[in-house]
This record gives C-alpha cells, sequence and structure tokens, in this order.
C-alpha cells in the first residue's frame, strides 16, 4: 500500500478482503455534523468554545516558554558582570544547559502522557512545574555563590521541565484544535500561535530586562535577574484557569490509545517520518539554541562598549526584532509553497547569511550594525523555515493516538541538539575561532537540507482525521485489536473505519500487485 512517505504500510489482503470492519459513510468528516453521533453527548458549541480556548491559551502559554528560553541571554551577562571571577564559562553553560536538560525530559515524560493520559491533564502539569521552578530561579540562595548557581541550576531544569513539555502538550493540541474550527488554514494558525510566541518572547525578555535595568540601576544587578526570573512565573498563571476548563479534542476522543500501545507497529509505520523530524530538529536546534543563548555575549565582545550591558540588550533586542519577520513569511508560504519546501528554504538561509557572516568576520564586526543585521537575518531565516515547520510537520505527520509522543520525541531530539551545540559553543570560539560559528551553521543548514530532502513526508494540510482513520486500518491489518477513544467516542480499533479508506487500502494494494 501506498506509504505517504511512511515506513510501513503494507495492508494485509486477507485482512482486507476477509475482516469484517464496521465502516461509516464514505468519509470519516461525515460523522462530525451528525445529531446522532454519540460525539453530541458534549455539545458542538461547547466543543468549539473549547477550541478557540485551547488554541488562544497555547499561543499565550508559549510566549512564556519563548521568554524562558531566551533569559539567560542577558541573565548571563548580567552574572558575569557581577560575579566576574565566580561565573565562569562552566557555570554559564551549566546553568544555561539545565533548562535543556529538564525540557528533553519534559517532552518524552509530557508526550507520553499527553497521549495517554490526555491533552487537558499534561497542559496543567506543565503550567504547574513552570510556575514552582519559575519560584525557585527567582529565590535561588546558597551558602556560598556557588550554592546559588547549583540551587539556579535545579531550578532552571524544573523551569526546562515544564516548558519542553509544553511542546508537545500545547502545539498537539493547538493543531487538532484548528484541525477543528479552521481546516483550511490549519499551518498559518499553528504557526501564529507557537513559533511566533517562541519567537516573541526573546525580545519580550530583553524588553522586560532593559525596563527592570532602568528601574533598578546598574549597582543592583541581582534585583535585576531576580524579577526577571520572577516576571516569567506570571505569564502561565493568567491562563491556568481557562486551561482548568478546556476539553480534549474531537480528534483525540476518537483516536487515543491508553491499553497496550503497538509500540513495535508506530515504529514500523513512522520511522522515516521520525528520522526526518527529529534530524532535521537536532540539527535546527543545535545551530539556532547556542546563536541564541550566547548572542549576548558575541554581542558584547563585538559592541565592546563602556555601558556594556546596555548597548549588549539594545543590540540584542533589535537582533530579536529582526529575528520575528521570517515567522510570518514561514506562515504565508507554508500552505503556497509547502511544509517542506518552506523547510528547506529556510535552512538555505543558514547557508546564505551563515557564510556571509563567517567568511568576513573580521571585517564585518568593525561595523556592529551590519554584524548584527546578517546575524539577525540568519536567525529569521530559520525561523522561516525549520522554526516554523518543524512544529507544524510534528503535529501533522503522526495519528492522533501518537502524536504527542512523535512530537515529543522529535522536539527532545531537537533539545538534544541544542545542548549539544551549547556544550561545543564556547570550545569552537576557543580552538577554531569566532567565525567558525557562522561557517558550522552554513554547514548544519546543507545537512538540514539533505535531511528533509530525504526523510521528511511533504504534508500538504489534509485533514488530521483522515490520517487518523489510515492509521487505525493499518493496525488492525496487523492483527491489533485493541481499544481505542476515551468517554464519548470509544470504540474498538476496527470500529468506524471509513469505508473511503478501507477503499482506498483495497486500490493500493491491488496497485502494488499488478
Amino acid at each position: 500500500m501506498d506509504t505517504d512517505g511512511r515506513g510501513d504500510f503494507a495492508v494485509d489482503e486477507k485482512v482486507i478482503a476477509g475482516r469484517e470492519l464496521h465502516t461509516v459513510p464514505d468519509n470519516v468528516v461525515a460523522d462530525r455534523d451528525d445529531p446522532a453521533a454519540p460525539s453530541k453527548q458534549i455539545s458542538s458549541k461547547r466543543q468549539s468554545l473549547s477550541d478557540l480556548f485551547t488554541i488562544f491559551c497555547a499561543g499565550f502559554a508559549l510566549i512564556s516558554d519563548g521568554y524562558q528560553n531566551s533569559l539567560m541571554t542577558m541573565t548571563n551577562v548580567v552574572l558575569k558582570s557581577e560575579y566576574k571571577t565566580q561565573y565562569t564559562s562552566h557555570w554559564s553553560t551549566q546553568v544555561s544547559n539545565a533548562l535543556l536538560v529538564g525540557e528533553i525530559i519534559g517532552q518524552i515524560t509530557i508526550g507520553l502522557c499527553c497521549d495517554y493520559l490526555g491533552r487537558k491533564t499534561a497542559i496543567i502539569v506543565t503550567t504547574l512545574m513552570i510556575v514552582f521552578g519559575g519560584i525557585l530561579a527567582t529565590a535561588s540562595n546558597g551558602y556560598s555563590i556557588y550554592g546559588m548557581f547549583w540551587m539556579m541550576t535545579v531550578a532552571r531544569g524544573i523551569v526546562g521541565f515544564g516548558t519542553g513539555g509544553e511542546y508537545p502538550a500545547s502545539s498537539t493540541s493547538a493543531s487538532e484544535a484548528a484541525n477543528e474550527s479552521r481546516l483550511s488554514q490549519r499551518g498559518p494558525i499553528f504557526i501564529l500561535v507557537t513559533n511566533l510566541p517562541l519567537s516573541f518572547g526573546g525580545p519580550l525578555s530583553v524588553s522586560i530586562f532593559l525596563i527592570v535595568l532602568s528601574a533598578a540601576g546598574q549597582t543592583r544587578l541581582s534585583t535585576v535577574w531576580r524579577v526577571c526570573f520572577g516576571i516569567g512565573v506570571l505569564f502561565p498563571l493568567t491562563v491556568f484557569y481557562f486551561r482548568l476548563k478546556i476539553l480534549n479534542s474531537k480528534l483525540y476522543r476518537r483516536g487515543a490509545i491508553k491499553k497496550r500501545v503497538p509500540y513495535l507497529l508506530i515504529l514500523r509505520y513512522y520511522w522515516k517520518s521520525l528520522i526526518g523530524t527529529c534530524g532535521a530538529w537536532f540539527i535546527y536546534d543545535f545551530v539556532t539554541f547556542p546563536n541564541g543563548v550566547f548572542s549576548g555575549q558575541i554581542i558584547s565582545s563585538v559592541a565592546n562598549k563602556h555601558d556594556n550591558i546596555r548597548s549588549t540588550a539594545e543590540w540584542q533586542l533589535l537582533l530579536g526584532t529582526l529575528s520575528l519577520p521570517g515567522v510570518f513569511i514561514g506562515a504565508f508560504l507554508c500552505n503556497r509553497l509547502g511544509r517542506k519546501n518552506t523547510m528547506m528554504l529556510g535552512f538555505a538561509g543558514y547557508i546564505v547569511f551563515g557564510l556571509a557572516v563567517g567568511l568576513s568576520y573580521d571585517r564585518i564586526t568593525k561595523t556592529v550594525p551590519a554584524f548584527v543585521v546578517l546575524y539577525g537575518l540568519m536567525q529569521s531565516s530559520g525561523n522561516l523555515g525549520p522554526g516554523d515547520m518543524l512544529g507544524l510537520l510534528s503535529s501533522e505527520s503522526y495519528a492522533t493516538a501518537v502524536r504527542g509522543t512523535c512530537y515529543g520525541i522529535s522536539a527532545a531530539l531537537g533539545k538534544t541538539g541544542a545542548a549539544v551545540g551549547t556544550q561545543a559553543f564556547t570550545p569552537i570560539q576557543t580552538h577554531l575561532g569566532k567565525r567558525w560559528t557562522f561557517i558550522i551553521a552554513a554547514i548544519c543548514g546543507l545537512a538540514g537540507i539533505l535531511v528533509t530532502y530525504i526523510f521528511v513526508t511533504d504534508v500538504r494540510g489534509d485533514d488530521l482525521a483522515i490520517a487518523d482513520e489510515k492509521f487505525r486500518l493499518y493496525l488492525v491489518s496487523k492483527g491489533w485489536d485493541g481499544e481505542m477513544g476515551e468517554e464519548d467516542l470509544k470504540a474498538l480499533a476496527d470500529e468506524g473505519i471509513p469505508e473511503g479508506v478501507v477503499v482506498e487500502a483495497e486500490r493500493s494494494y491491488s496497485g502494488k500487485n499488478m
């Protein structure tokens, strides 16, 4: 049978011909508006309202994640200024990587939980972890300065668990809600409530930093970073009430697998897509995360001003702002150019701007505005391509039953790349020179294009429910007879498979044997 870019979708001929499958007329979408459908136990009005709240809350909550991801950019500069001898590159890397390690654990754990326990439960857990970790980070202290650094490390790890969990929990929820409410614009809507707030969190964190720095002054740097940490707690709290009220999507209530999850079959079906999303995300975060975290230090070394902290923050704000247009361009192109092509276009930007900065580093760093603009355009191209498309593809390439798990694994591999990149960033600068951080970004851009071209499925925005039913049929054809769904839409796996999907399977299978 046609794989649609997936690893294994060979449907047993005997299953199609001989097994009695309970089908519904023609198309899975048909039962959405059927007044007699079981899903009507939850009113369509309440579900529609929940979908809108889910989309809105995902966007607002992910601003918090973007803020937390960017918070160490200026905090590293402040701590280095406040603790000149104690806050070495070892500690800046450890504190920065704490968030990444927490995110990796959170993405995998919450990815599994949001498939097994439901999107709503996972979202509530992530919110509480961000709030708890943020409070601990704000109150960081110890018997010595190094004890304070360790408490900050642990606290940032807890925050990372929450922000990492938001990736599969909020993103999958937003994708499913947009699929129900605005199918034709699901891609752009998803980008505007996921990558846009994540990217906007960078300029927001720098803007808040500048305001706090102006209020507290450069003589109270401890107050500055503690207030900035504390403000990060407020964002998730503002939408917590609404998150308590949302419902799991209709797609989840129809397709969830909570018992006897067939992981081997899932791997056989999605191995190629997993290589694509995991590999591309690893490459993207390997470049973008250390260039984000250490951009303040890079700009500080280039600017070399007397008012170092303030001038660095101002240039950092410009850099973060320049990265935003790419988000909107990617949202505009995703339906017109396609997800896969748009992602390759963004990776190509790494090649162009990475080489432009890297090969002329000594000359261009003498003109700070030109350096920051080219640096920002490289970051913007990343947002245009992999920044926008990886989350979108990871939410669309996998069935609802395993969407959170596969999304979480892909994002976790991405954050692994971020951790490796952050760890390697300083040695690369020390042993090869600062220009090589940009040249390596260009090399990664080429690798990203190759991985995307070979492994990533070219998803075009079809109804996610159709892909769910194809996955359901695949499981049934391989002999899996478990239960799928929850509450009002619970049924055995082979019940309710649309007739159109079965017919397509028969046609594809026959075509393979002609």
